[in-house]
């Protein structure tokens, strides 16, 4: 089968090997089976089988004051781990970022449960097995009886498990999303670790940005009980169902809420969004530590 080049751009390298501890410039080519970074000096060729694990703009402490957009992949060399570090444009690290990913994955069969559960309840969906494809902001699930796609957008929550399938557990990943208003929760079972490291490091490319805006929020304890409220209530709700006193108060908290981007007005009433789901599920996972 004939390796073919998918990105090729000129940016700035780091790679365990190189002398200097600064990045320097370098030539970045993607295949589907490799990464080259290919500096005046030297050529770091990484094998996309060795790579274990990949990191989008979260540098190493060292590095952080000569990077900003980048992308770290790690990778397994002669029993050593070892890290390559890519930053360039960003029209050149959108398309290589995507693409590394997908040339990761290719293939991938992995084993799904959708929906696991809508909302607070338990659904009997059954497991499926199942091919990744990915598109720019989305991940599909393929080549089952009812495939799906998730918008990175909607992910509210993620957390990594292990499940147990024909007496072998193996890693998992399960992961809640918004579609609509009604959280949506959804189980991939992967073959391996290094797998599972990479699709979830994709589920959660846009979720860390929100995340940060989400800590930045201290609510006051109305404004979280009529949060709470939503949320318990399948996440959109009449105003009727959430008032915890005056109802112009509660509209007066509601607007707040509005105005901070948590809620909006939905078909049924009161809606959270991606923005307000991740609020109470922080609260409730802090409320339950």
């Amino acid at each position: 089968m004939e390796e073919s080049v998918v990105a090729d751009f000129v940016g700035r390298v780091h790679t365990s090997g190189l002398g200097s501890g600064e990045p320097v410039t370098g030539r970045v080519l993607l295949s589907q089976r490799r990464l080259v970074l290919a500096t005046d000096d030297m050529k770091t060729t990484v094998p996309l089988s060795k790579v274990f694990d990949i990191v989008v703009g979260t540098v190493p402490g060292d590095l952080q004051s000569f990077f900003s957009d980048s992308v770290t992949v790690a990778y397994e060399q002669g029993g050593d781990r070892c890290t390559a570090l890519v930053e360039g444009e960003p029209d050149d690290m959108e398309r290589f970022t995507r693409l590394l990913f997908k040339a990761l994955l290719r293939g991938v069969t992995v084993t799904v449960r959708h929906p696991a559960k809508l909302g607070g309840r338990v659904t009997d969906a059954a497991d499926h097995t199942a091919s990744i494809s990915l598109s720019p902001g989305a991940i599909g699930f393929a080549d089952c009886p009812d495939p799906f796609t998730v918008e990175l957008s909607s992910v509210i929550d993620y957390e990594r498990t292990n499940r147990t399938i024909a007496g072998t557990k193996r890693p998992a990943l399960v992961f809640r999303h918004v579609p609509d208003t009604q959280t949506v929760t959804s189980i991939a079972t992967v073959p391996d670790k290094r797998t599972l490291n990479v699709l979830g490091r994709y589920i959660k490319l846009e979720y860390d940005e929100v995340m940060e805006d989400v800590e930045a929020f201290d609510p006051t304890e109305e404004q979280l009980e009529i949060l709470v409220s939503i949320y318990s209530a399948g996440g959109e709700a009449n105003i009727a169902d959430v008032v915890t006193g005056d109802v112009t108060q509660t509209e007066m908290i509601l607007d707040t809420l509005r105005e901070e981007s948590l809620v909006v007005d939905g078909d049924a009433g009161a809606a959270l969004t991606r923005k307000g789901q991740m609020i109470v599920t922080s609260y409730m996972e802090s409320v339950n530590s």
